[in-house]
């Protein structure tokens, strides 16, 4: 995609060129945005992650190397950030763990046909909250973000083979979780 250009963009900034940081802050907001949201359910929350990947960015530029995938770069940092912040709430107080969602209709015309698929949302919304962080992530890298298992690899720190098992694992947990809220 903008992998070459994205390292190109982010040597400059590396170098003094700030400018270009909002080239790859419009490139990668939207993925990183998703990301959040579907790790934590909280539009507030991941936009106000996203902008802090990006000070991050910005702050720790001179420490970029140009190895490997950006995309892959930047999803490690906004890993680590998003496990930094409910690190922080955690030790305050657990209770703030709750998560919030704010659902949308999309209106089709077929109101049984949005309720239906409202709430199978809403079941998988509630089944990915209820598989740990660490699975619910690798799914979210695989399947919403569609990344590969080289780059999930890179991003979470194992082998492919690892990271290729654990996403089977968390769907395995994933598809148990749903159906038991299925059967409800």
């Amino acid at each position: 995609m903008h992998s070459q250009d994205d390292h190109e963009l982010m040597l400059k900034v590396k170098s003094g060129d700030l400018e270009k940081l909002g080239l790859l802050y419009e490139r990668h907001w939207k993925q990183l945005f998703g990301f959040y949201y579907h790790m934590c359910g909280n539009r507030h929350l991941s936009e106000d992650l996203v902008q802090n990947v990006f000070i991050k960015v910005l702050k720790y530029r001179h420490n970029y190397k140009a190895e490997g995938s950006f995309e892959a770069w930047i999803f490690k940092l906004s890993r680590n950030l998003y496990y930094d912040h409910y690190n922080k709430i955690l030790k305050r107080a657990p209770t703030e763990l709750l998560l919030t969602t704010e659902h949308e209709l999309k209106g089709s015309g077929n109101i049984e046909e949005e309720f239906q698929n409202r709430d199978n949302a809403e079941m998988l919304r509630l089944a990915m909250q209820k598989i740990s962080p660490e699975k619910r992530e690798v799914l979210v890298l695989n399947i919403y973000k569609g990344m590969k298992f080289p780059e999930i690899a890179k991003i979470l720190g194992c082998s492919q083979g690892a990271a290729r098992v654990r996403a089977h694992r968390a769907l395995n947990d994933l598809r148990e979780v749903f159906l038991k809220f299925e059967k409800k």
